[in-house]
């Protein structure tokens, strides 16, 4: 509702306009008396015209990012009533031509903001006026300020923004709980993460990578607490200055900061049938000087059970049963992440910052799965497998950056980063013959450990210059260096040994490096063609080497030496109308060519034979995905309300696809360089109020998937969807309610396809303690006690259906507690390191592969 009451009150000043112009007698004449019989008409002043220009911006006082379409109402040196009058752009500039030189008042204002009115001098050229900032109606509770609130969706020109800590639904709970309900992203039950149908993403913490996520993102948004997210954004046409991550595109959690002077922070505690957490912060600013730290600790419970059946096709059409599998255990986990962040003002227009963060997770499990193999030996036994999962690693950066005086938008940052990540998994089993492990006779034993590591250090250095107010340059040079490695030792029981006892299977033992280093460089141009039209172009080059080796050669063909350079160039265009009607509506066109590199997870060549029956392993040969994508994007305003619509097309080659192949009666599965995707959809996004105290938003995504692998003569394609609904009320004494769902279709694979799955959650929350705290109860998928993310593989040589019931229903009550005494301290903009290069294990995989 903003827009349409800031273009109420310009629209009353403007259209009381030409009534001045006729009604005020020029200067030093008397007005004429009215006619017998009529009212007099009042005496207003003219609007003076001239030569005179005065432009400048309006930024929020606290975040310091553009108040967009804020009033602006130019006012006479005495009086309230307008003499001209705009409104701000998306970037926050105002603009007002044809002033008669002298004293004036400027009159800021929007919703939500305290107005300001400051004095300025026109003079017969151009006159810039200081930036101006507004501050946010505040009430002033005991020592915390509540401030006006942001909605929980926000477009921007090319990325979707939603604020987390707006979602009372998020309290409580963990990164994958905030991600399901991101516009345009999916999650399905088990972790696998989506952007427009595409799993070929990158996830920023804080717009740098993270170690935190360098092995599974699946595991790695179970540790990051909701409490500590601010929002999540999404990029699916990235510049030039971003890595050259492709297909899907970025996504961006930035976590909680604190800008504020004085000592202040948070504490807060959650406990549910399915998780508990707790979590704090204490954040110390003083001058110069500013301080941020947190520290959160998890613990989550996960019960599942599975089944498989596989049947060999014959040349005749007929189906024949070969194997049955039913599987059931217990997963108990948990962890710990912390962050600590330094920056340092030593002088003007300089900046220095350091941050840490680190995680330790943990988890163990046992699982019992009954095998009856019934072709082409029948065969049936059970393994009794325990399970652990051991992962930590850290990330240090830091930066210096430089900005000039005089000279807005011009800046110099030096960055570097420094990760690793350190991870260890073991299993060991035991087998019985039949279809129990009571009373029965062990008659094989396996155990196995996989010790992975990766190490990466990032050197970057970017600029920025505008040569006017409508031309800017960005360029830039990256070095990033990586360094993985993935010991795996294997024991199992000797055929014909004395004891079942496992001893050192050297043939399945090795260790596998990898080594990739890559250089780049970047620039990007963004100018104006006219008031209403805007370009940006640049491109992108890297120069990318690998070298992946065995520490024992199995065979010449088992390591990797690979060197490219890849130029990637983009494209937008973006269009405003300035239509007062629609104010902030836009049109955005873009195209960009991006990459995808395989990580080890996808490199590495060790068989994982934890489940005899179903094998997979990498292939050292893989080279990287091309893909160019297309993007036509429209944003509105409508009486309050955002509507944002969207087409896209995606298309990717020498795209990494599973294959997956039965050998005597064992699925083996690898990946190979064999397919061509497309991806072609559209995709709506709406949030509007209906009422002062309803909040209501959702999105739909259509879209279709044609996968062809011409080398194997394989192809598949289908219409997939997801939508999603936010809601929330605001009722009396602090007391508000919100609820998410969301539907997700059945996705479409090169060799079969995986089933829809349904998420839905409700929060209830009260304001406690004079507005310190709050008190929220939510409640997730509670109508059932699992989702059953099934998968059916069909093949010209077998079919197969697999059942995973992930148990999702959960009750989780969360306490949080504010305090500190503060007061408002604009934030700097602040550079940061962005690594978004590698196509990485999208389905929560862990194991031998090497995370």
């Amino acid at each position: 509702m903003k827009p349409a009451t800031s273009l109420l009150l310009l629209f009353s000043g403007l259209l009381a306009t030409p009534a001045l112009a006729q009604t005020t007698p020029p200067t030093g004449q008397r007005p004429a008396a009215a006619p017998a019989g009529t009212a007099a008409k009042p005496i207003l002043p003219i609007a003076p015209k001239g030569p005179g220009r005065l432009e400048g911006t309006v930024l929020d006082a606290t975040t310091r990012k553009p108040v967009e379409f804020a009033t602006v109402a130019l006012l006479p040196a005495t009086g309230t009533t307008p003499l001209d009058g705009t409104i701000c752009d998306e970037k926050g500039r105002y603009d007002l031509k044809g002033l008669a030189a002298g004293q004036y008042r400027l009159q800021i204002s929007f919703i939500g903001y305290v107005a300001q009115t400051v004095p300025v001098t026109v003079g017969e050229g151009l006159t810039t006026v200081p930036t101006l900032t507004l501050a946010s109606t505040a009430q002033k509770l005991g020592e915390v300020t509540v401030t006006g609130e942001r909605a929980v969706i926000e477009t921007k020109p090319d990325r979707i923004v939603y604020n987390a800590d707006k979602d009372l639904t998020n309290a409580g709970g963990t990164a994958a709980d905030v991600l399901r309900k991101v516009p345009l992203l999916s999650v399905d039950p088990d972790g696998g993460l989506q952007l427009r149908g595409s799993s070929n993403i990158r996830v920023l913490i804080d717009n740098k990578p993270s170690a935190i996520v360098a092995g599974s993102v699946a595991d790695a948004l179970k540790q990051i607490p909701a409490d500590q997210i601010k929002s999540v954004e999404v990029i699916t046409t990235p510049s030039a200055k971003y890595d050259a991550e492709g297909t899907g595109g970025i996504i961006n959690i930035i976590l909680k900061k604190n800008n504020l002077q004085g000592l202040n922070g948070s504490v807060g505690a959650a406990a549910g049938t399915r998780s508990s957490n707790g979590n704090a912060s204490l954040n110390y600013r003083k001058g110069k000087i500013g301080l941020t730290s947190s520290a959160s600790g998890f613990a989550f419970y996960s019960p599942n059970r599975n089944d498989l059946t596989r049947s060999l096709k014959g040349p005749n059409g007929t189906e024949t049963e070969t194997l049955r599998q039913a599987g059931n255990g217990n997963t108990l986990g948990g962890g710990g992440f912390g962050r600590l962040g330094l920056d340092y003002d030593p002088a003007p227009f300089h900046n220095l910052t350091l941050n840490v963060q680190g995680n330790l997770f943990r988890n163990s499990g046992n699982y019992e799965q009954y095998n009856n193999v019934l072709l082409p030996v029948a065969n049936e036994f059970t393994r009794d497998t325990d399970r652990k999962f051991r992962t930590q690693s850290y990330d240090v950066n830091g930066g210096y950056a430089r900005t000039f005086d005089g000279q807005k938008g011009r800046e110099w940052s030096v960055l570097a980063q420094h990760t690793r990540n350190r991870n260890v998994q073991d299993y060991s089993l035991d087998q019985f013959g039949g279809r129990t492990t009571d009373n029965a006779a062990r008659n094989y034993r396996e155990a196995s450990n996989n010790l992975s590591r990766n190490l990466e250090t990032t050197l970057q250095t970017d600029y920025a210059h505008p040569f006017s107010e409508t031309s800017n340059l960005e360029t830039g040079a990256k070095a990033i260096l990586r360094r993985v490695s993935s010991t795996y030792d294997v024991a199992n029981s000797l055929p014909n040994a004395a004891t079942l006892d496992p001893q050192f299977n050297p043939a399945r033992s090795n260790e596998f490096s990898y080594d990739q280093d890559v250089v780049a460089g970047y620039a990007s141009y963004g100018f104006a063609a006219s008031k209403k039209l805007s370009f940006k172009l640049g491109t992108r080059v890297e120069n990318t080497r690998i070298d992946g080796r065995f520490q024992q050669q199995q065979n010449e063909n088992s390591g990797v030496e690979q060197n490219y350079t890849n130029m990637l160039p983009n494209l937008s265009l973006n269009f405003q109308p300035k239509n007062e009607k629609k104010p902030g509506e836009s049109v955005r066109l873009a195209y960009s060519r991006r990459i995808q590199r395989p990580q080890i997870f996808y490199l590495n060549p060790f068989r994982n034979t934890a489940d005899t029956l179903n094998v997979s392993f990498g292939n050292p040969q893989l080279k990287p995905e091309t893909t160019d994508s297309y993007e036509l994007n429209y944003t509105t305003f409508i009486k309050g309300s955002v509507l944002n619509l969207s087409t896209y097309a995606r298309r990717t080659g020498n795209s990494i696809e599973a294959v997956r192949e039965v050998k005597k009666g064992v699925n083996e599965q690898t990946y190979a360089n064999i397919g061509r995707n497309a991806t072609y959809g559209g995709s709506v996004f709406g949030s509007f109020k209906p009422t002062k105290k309803w909040d209501v938003s959702g999105n739909v995504n259509v879209y279709y998937v044609s996968l062809k692998s011409p080398s194997l003569g394989l192809s598949n394609g289908g219409v997939q969807y997801n939508l999603n609904l936010n809601s929330s009320y605001k009722f009396e004494k602090g007391l508000s309610l919100q609820f998410f769902g969301g539907l997700n279709s059945p996705r479409v694979q090169l060799q079969g396809r995986q089933a829809a799955w349904t998420f839905y959650s409700l929060g209830l929350r009260k304001n406690l303690l004079n507005d310190k705290a709050d008190l929220t109860l939510n409640a997730d998928n509670f109508l059932s006690a699992t989702r059953n993310l099934s998968t059916t593989l069909n093949t010209d040589q077998f079919r197969q259906e697999s059942n995973n019931y992930i148990y999702l229903r959960g009750v989780r009550l969360a306490f949080n507690y504010r305090f500190g005494k503060v007061s408002n301290q604009p934030p700097k903009r602040r550079r940061s390191i962005r690594n978004d290069d590698t196509k990485s294990g999208g389905d929560g995989q862990q194991g031998q592969q090497g995370n």
